[in-house]
């Protein structure tokens, strides 16, 4: 569970290789765009798809919450792909051996299943969510809205490393603009777009098992 202690905005952010971050103030887990049942739908449309894509990512948010026992977790959009399916039944499992930690979801623009849904799964909805003045929603901001700080999620970003010989690496990260952040996608069956930061804009690349400062 190595991973890159950020201070930034007065607040201690733990930044993850297994794509989260544990923000010690508030004792929570953030993570954005697990797209949970994903794969299922692509199967179902008769798409090739590898079974067990779910199972490893709800595997590797059991292991953070082992690992920081945090008190909630912050899903900062898409934790679901769409509608109702065999994926949402197996996280109905899952998330029984953690009831007790509060699960809030800031709505994206894949969680369209009914309110019914994420009340029986014990998932609180938000359509926007503000702890200590920052401030959390799905689809980025623009430029300064009032708040201390914002996280987003939904762009799933990657960095382009440079190396010698013209060699070009392609790595998710963690990006903090002034005024506003994106997270990683948590899920490993998402696209990515490349970003093109200012260069006083900290980024913090995936590497394997490393959180590497990109700038």
């Amino acid at each position: 569970m190595v991973g890159e202690i950020f201070h930034f905005q007065q607040q201690h952010w733990h930044l993850l290789p297994q794509r989260a971050i544990f923000w010690e103030e508030e004792k929570a887990l953030i993570l954005s765009d697990l797209h949970l049942g994903k794969a299922a739908h692509f199967r179902k449309a008769g798409i090739a798809v590898p079974a067990g894509i779910v199972q490893e990512d709800l595997f590797r948010l059991q292991q953070l919450i082992t690992h920081y026992l945090p008190s909630r977790i912050i899903i900062v959009g898409d934790m679901f792909h769409s509608s109702e399916n065999n994926e949402v039944q197996y996280f109905r499992i899952w998330r029984q051996q953690f009831s007790h930690i509060t699960v809030d979801l800031v709505k994206g623009n894949h969680d369209i299943m009914p309110e019914t849904v994420y009340d029986q799964l014990q998932i609180r909805v938000h359509e926007t969510l503000t702890l200590r003045n920052i401030h959390f929603i799905h689809e980025p901001c623009e430029d300064n809205n009032g708040y201390q700080y914002t996280f987003s999620g939904h762009l799933h970003p990657a960095f382009v490393m440079h190396g010698a010989g013209k060699q070009r690496l392609r790595l998710p990260c963690f990006y903090f603009g002034p005024h506003c952040g994106i997270l990683p996608a948590f899920g490993h069956f998402t696209g990515s777009a490349n970003l093109d930061p200012a260069a006083a804009d900290p980024v913090f690349v995936i590497a394997g098992k490393s959180i590497i400062r990109a700038q």
